[in-house]
């Protein structure tokens, strides 16, 4: 089972109280740059060296400050490309990276503002408490990402074990001309596709039975392969890695053969943090 690493935080803490909201940042011209905003965060943070972020040339990560929060943010140029896989990748890690050492709320992929000012005024002014009071909910927590899929022979062996009319089918088409024998693949196919959402369903609640105790909050996610059997968001104190990760490496060993899952984080709260998006 394996983890993802991210490699040092992009921001962390400061030891002293912080300024008001940064001044505008300067653009190239009407409808030519904006604001790209990665994520909102307690006022008292600042930036471990140069970070970039999203574009083409990637725009230097700046804070953005107002009242107790601030937003992560970059100058973005608005008539180049946007949400190349670089993009998305950079998105991640500025947000990925920080939760390490503060909470972090993650705005969407592609939230845009014109200015500097209107990041303060218009997003962190009006959002303010909500965004505060779900800063402190997150405090020292962070999201983890458990995948798991099917070893494709091991649960296709169970369905044939388990389902007397897939069993029948299997030895009816086995060896014989696909063309001869099409309705009975198909009725073969939708039969082992129902087990497998089935198995699904079942190894979903087993799993969640396992990191119950090691998770405050938890969100299933829809497969994103047919041979999924587990997908599920997690929300845990960062500071309780490793009792989730011993808990999930007990687990895996039950499944293995079965079942192979990985553990991704720690991340941003993508699944549990209310992002709404700034004023149209």
């Amino acid at each position: 089972m394996a983890r993802a690493a991210h490699p040092g935080a992009s921001a962390h803490r400061r030891d002293t109280e912080m300024a008001a909201p940064a001044a505008p940042g300067g653009a190239q011209g009407p409808g030519q740059s904006g604001c790209y905003v990665y994520g909102v965060a307690p006022a008292d943070v600042e930036l471990a060296g140069d970070v970039c972020g999203v574009g083409d040339p990637p725009g230097r990560i700046q804070l953005v400050r107002h009242g107790s929060l601030v937003a992560l943010v970059s100058e973005v140029d608005l008539t180049g490309r946007l949400g190349t896989p670089d993009d998305l990748l950079a998105h991640a890690k500025i947000l990925d990276t920080a939760v390490i050492e503060v909470p972090v709320l993650p705005l969407r992929f592609g939230t845009v503002m014109a200015t500097r000012d209107a990041v303060a005024g218009e997003l962190l002014a009006v959002y303010q408490e909500a965004f505060a009071a779900a800063l402190k909910e997150f405090e020292g927590r962070a999201q983890y990402v458990v995948k798991g899929r099917y070893v494709e022979q091991a649960v296709l062996a169970e369905a044939l074990a388990e389902i007397p009319e897939a069993a029948r089918l299997g030895k009816q088409i086995r060896g014989k001309d696909p063309n001869a024998t099409r309705h009975a693949r198909i009725r073969l196919g939708l039969i082992i596709n129902n087990a497998i959402i089935a198995k699904r369903r079942a190894d979903t609640r087993a799993l969640g039975e396992v990191v119950a105790r090691h998770c405050e909050a938890s969100v299933v996610r829809e497969p994103t392969h047919e041979m999924d059997a587990v997908h599920v968001a997690l929300l845990a104190e960062i500071a309780r890695r490793d009792d989730l990760e011993q808990a999930l490496s007990d687990l895996a060993s039950d499944w293995e053969g079965r079942i192979e899952i990985r553990l991704l984080g720690p991340q941003a709260p993508y699944d549990f943090a209310p992002t709404p998006l700034p004023p149209g």
